[in-house]
């Protein structure tokens, strides 16, 4: 053999080597998931649940009437009738899979509140195949979390970790249903930690990149230890199934609602009574604040622990209990979290300078009250792009506001359209103090900074909010 040839030889045989080690190396360097599994599988279970619809007659007629025989002979089984005969309509069963996992031996489970919902019946089936009918011992919606209470002793439980020590890009495996395949087991990273979802402002969620899909919901998130961290509860998703987006509520989240459900049938979470908006950079400018954080109170229930202990309209909440509110989802969590009746310390940003208040938190109500919107009558205000009507009497107790003017009309090109003020909306304040009618507008306007942004007040769509204003120079 040539020496050339030889030395290509000898690297190829070198290259070959080193690429299998570093292969064996990413091998090793890969979680097992096999032990998770074979422990924690009998502690996982499957829920059907049936509910009973009531379905309409398609041929039931005005006024209650039934559309006679011959006019059904047109349509043939294009609308069959229902099981019975005619009537006034027939009865549907609609069925629901989802998964769950056992949290005590003596057979309470949890799950997803979604997942239970409406039920008339619901039924667990055990990783041992056996069937069995659950109880719902209660659920919580906000957080998306149900309590389930089989007859059964002696059942596989599952250990439940610590969802605070989570960090975004560990291992975490997921045990579920999905599509009715019983004890699917799937795996990924975190992907982010303490995200806020609409509607969901009481949950701070785990996403992952493990496949979830319908029929998953409920089942628990596992950390490399086989503890369950998290309950797998949404995916975001534009064909129906995994594409990658999957969010799992905390486990301290989840037991505390669970606890809170098995001793007392209901949830109590701590209330505020205010209606809060984001702080954009132009927002924390208008109030003094060297940076866009906090939560910015838009309104207030006059009812509410904080209208009653001093909070106002325009306050940022900065800091509760000195844990900061970087943004303001973080406030309902940090407030949720609360016992009713407890007193906590919020730090808050008012005119432009910062103070301490003290508030004895709320119970959440059952029904939450906002409030409402309306409108008005002319003036013209040039230097914002805007014209303005005055409230009639009517109108201010329509909306609950003491004073204000309506936006009747605005200049695309203005100054109150670049902050986002459009027609309808009510203007009841600018730069921290109360707009009182049309022509007390003017005056402000009229003496508004042209070299920062300032606050402006609006009601909108029956709701309170802020908008940053910045009026251009003359």
């Amino acid at each position: 053999m040539k020496p050339m040839t030889r030395h290509l030889s000898l690297w190829f045989l070198l290259a070959t080597l080193l690429l299998g080690w570093q292969s064996a190396m990413a091998r090793e360097g890969l979680p097992d998931f096999t032990e998770l599994v074979e422990e924690a599988a009998p502690g996982v279970v499957n829920i059907s649940t049936s509910r009973t619809i009531e379905r309409r007659d398609p041929f039931q007629g005005f006024g209650g009437q039934e559309i006679p025989e011959i006019f059904r002979h047109f349509f043939g089984d294009r609308f069959p009738m229902p099981p019975g005969g005619s009537g006034p309509g027939h009865r549907e069963e609609r069925q629901s899979l989802g998964s769950g996992f056992i949290i005590s031996d003596d057979g309470y489970i949890m799950t997803n509140a979604h997942v239970v919902k409406d039920a008339d019946e619901i039924l667990v089936r055990l990783n041992d195949r056996r069937e069995l009918e659950a109880e719902l011992v209660g659920a919580d919606e906000r957080t998306d979390v149900a309590v389930l209470k089989v007859d059964a002793s002696d059942l596989p439980t599952l250990r439940t970790g610590d969802s605070e020590q989570l960090e975004v890009g560990q291992w975490v495996a997921a045990i579920g249903s999905p599509f009715g395949f019983d004890h699917s087991v799937t795996a990924g990273i975190i992907s982010a930690i303490n995200r806020t979802l609409p509607r969901d402002a009481y949950v701070p969620f785990i996403q992952t990149d493990v496949a979830i899909n319908p029929g998953n919901s409920g089942g628990p998130l596992f950390n490399l230890d086989g503890e369950v961290v998290g309950i797998n509860s949404q995916i975001f998703t534009r064909s129906g199934g995994f594409m990658g987006l999957s969010f799992a509520i905390p486990i301290n989240v989840a037991m505390d609602v669970a606890d809170q459900l098995r001793d007392d049938g209901r949830v109590s979470r701590g209330w505020l009574g205010v209606m809060i908006q984001p702080v954009s950079r132009d927002l924390a400018e208008s109030f003094g604040m060297e940076s866009a954080s906090g939560a910015l109170i838009a309104d207030l229930d006059p009812e509410g622990p904080a209208a009653r202990d001093g909070l106002e309209a325009g306050d940022v909440i900065l800091e509760v209990d000195g844990e900061e509110v970087d943004r303001s989802s973080t406030l309902p969590r940090l407030i949720g979290r609360i016992d009713p009746g407890e007193e906590v310390e919020l730090t808050v940003m008012r005119d432009g300078r910062e103070i301490t208040e003290r508030i004895t938190i709320g119970d959440w109500p059952e029904n939450e009250t906002t409030a409402s919107g309306s409108r008005s009558e002319p003036s013209a205000q040039a230097r914002l792009g805007i014209a303005v009507d005055a409230l009639s009497d009517d109108e201010r107790e329509q909306l609950g506001v003491e004073a204000g003017v309506l936006v009747s009309d605005v200049d695309p090109r203005g100054a109150a359209a670049a902050a986002g003020i459009r027609p309808g909306d009510v203007i009841v304040g600018l730069d921290h103090r109360r707009v009182e009618g049309p022509e007390q507008l003017a005056e402000m306007v009229s003496s508004l900074p042209s070299d920062r942004a300032v606050p402006v007040r609006l009601y909108r769509d029956g709701r309170s909010m802020f908008v940053a204003l910045r009026v251009g120079q003359e």
